[in-house]
């Protein structure tokens, strides 16, 4: 019988830990994360700890938050496209903001 926590070797996280992740990978830092889900910085670092405990029971550590990435994309958390959607909105809000600056 598999570990709580995961199935077959994908984790299964709870919606409000895929929140946290989705939004920390996004995020320059867990202040801002907390800013937005309107937490406090230990409660997001104790979802990403919980995500990390769940990864390594699962024979799958995620130490990084690039491994941490990876896992979210492979069982099906985020996708490339959903970071990357991001991020671009975000450069494009920082041109805006610099051209009306100047």
């Amino acid at each position: 019988m598999p570990e709580r926590g995961f199935i077959a070797g994908r984790c299964m996280l709870s919606t409000r830990e895929i929140e946290v992740l989705r939004s920390w990978l996004i995020s320059d830092s867990k202040r801002d994360v907390a800013v937005e889900l309107f937490v406090t910085e230990a409660t997001v670092h104790t979802h990403l700890a919980r995500i990390r405990d769940k990864y390594a029971a699962a024979g799958r550590p995620a130490p990084s938050k690039v491994a941490l990435f990876v896992r979210a994309v492979e069982d099906g958390y985020c996708t490339i496209a959903d970071v990357a959607d991001v991020i671009d909105q975000q450069n494009a809000e920082s041109s805006r903001r610099f051209d009306i600056a100047v």
